[in-house]
């Protein structure tokens, strides 16, 4: 026999009027209190998360301040790309082309990263039941695939310029290199506030740090030409640039696609759990586990939860879900998580693939 939440046994509530009760679930079997969760205004649509038991809504934290900030930052992106990419035509200087390169990059995914913050503004429908809230992982994945090959590039070019380093007008890139340091500082400023709330605005920001990283490259290899004649300054900054910007992607990229893989969150021990389910009076084995991330912010889980016979026929598996979820909220900052409860003689009745 098996239960779902929210159908014949919905969850009975004690934190309706924002407090949850203390719950007594605890690693091996010790009945360690779990940590109630903050006051929270109770959601105008109940729906949002009731039906496992929790009234969070899925909400994350997106609006008009991050489309803003995005906006802004792409015009000074627009602005310093155009002027970048007239340097480098003017001085020869393949660092400048590289920072121009890396600005179209940037123009790109920003524009991009601009669309995703207004389509996760959209609310859930029948056929996409998170809405667009999984638009900002495929973003970060592509701005920071199409940022690896343009690190590459520029690695490659900037060896060839090693062994035959052409002639460089130093002055012009002074001018175009402060230029665009100016631009770059602004737009860190400008993101720095949202860039811990997801993926799609942490992308943004990273790319426009390696911006101005690259704009100080070129203002050193600048000075040193200017200073020293030495023109192998233009290729060398060119490979530093490359260099700063390939291990931040690679990072951004490796995070996405653990998300888009649906891989258990860096954030959430499965064997914890466990401990804590089977700590949880009247349960007795707990299979099909998994835990995958949403989006920044939104983790989920689901389990098949095995309980004592008794549970289905007293009334009990009501008590016991709220106990279940307020220890993954307490302890893990879960808050959307799903249980199917089922008798000790369900296991019979499983499919094979079950873990």
């Amino acid at each position: 026999m098996t239960t779902h939440p929210g159908q014949e046994h919905e969850p009975r509530h004690d934190h309706e009027h924002g407090t949850t009760r203390r719950t007594s679930c605890g690693p091996g079997g010790l009945k360690a209190p779990c940590a109630p969760e903050s006051k929270a205004p109770k959601p105008e649509n109940d729906d949002a998360g009731h039906g496992h038991g929790h009234g969070h809504g899925h909400a994350l934290p997106r609006g008009a301040g991050a489309r803003k900030r995005l906006s802004l930052v792409l015009g000074l992106t627009v602005a310093v790309l155009i002027l970048e990419t007239i340097g480098a035509v003017v001085t020869g200087s393949l660092a400048l082309l590289a920072d121009a390169g890396h600005m179209l990059t940037d123009t790109a995914g920003l524009t991009l990263s601009l669309i995703v913050a207004m389509l996760a503004e959209r609310p859930p429908t029948a056929r996409l039941t998170w809405g667009w809230k999984r638009a900002e992982v495929l973003s970060a994945a592509l701005q920071a695939t199409a940022l690896l090959a343009i690190g590459v590039y520029i690695l490659v070019e900037g060896v060839q310029r090693l062994i035959d380093p052409p002639e460089v007008a130093s002055a012009g890139m002074i001018v175009f290199g402060a230029i665009g340091l100016a631009a770059n500082a602004a737009a860190i400023l400008i993101l720095l506030k949202g860039q811990a709330e997801n993926m799609n605005t942490r992308a943004a920001f990273l790319e426009v740090v390696n911006d101005a990283l690259g704009s100080v490259a070129v203002l050193i290899a600048a000075a040193a030409i200017w200073i020293t004649g030495w023109d192998r300054a233009d290729a060398v900054a060119s490979i530093l640039i490359g260099s700063l910007i390939l291990p931040r992607c690679w990072m951004l990229l490796r995070q996405a696609v653990t998300v888009l893989l649906e891989a258990t969150p860096m954030t959430v021990d499965l064997d914890e759990v466990r401990t804590h389910v089977l700590g949880v009076p009247h349960v007795r084995g707990v299979h099909d586990l998994h835990a995958s991330m949403v989006a920044t912010g939104l983790p989920i889980l689901s389990a098949h939860v095995v309980v004592e016979d008794d549970c289905f026929h007293d009334g009990h598996l009501t008590v016991m879900l709220d106990e279940l979820q307020s220890c993954l909220a307490g302890h893990f900052d879960v808050e959307h998580s799903t249980f199917q409860f089922e008798a000790e003689t369900h296991a019979d009745h499983e499919h094979p693939t079950h873990a």
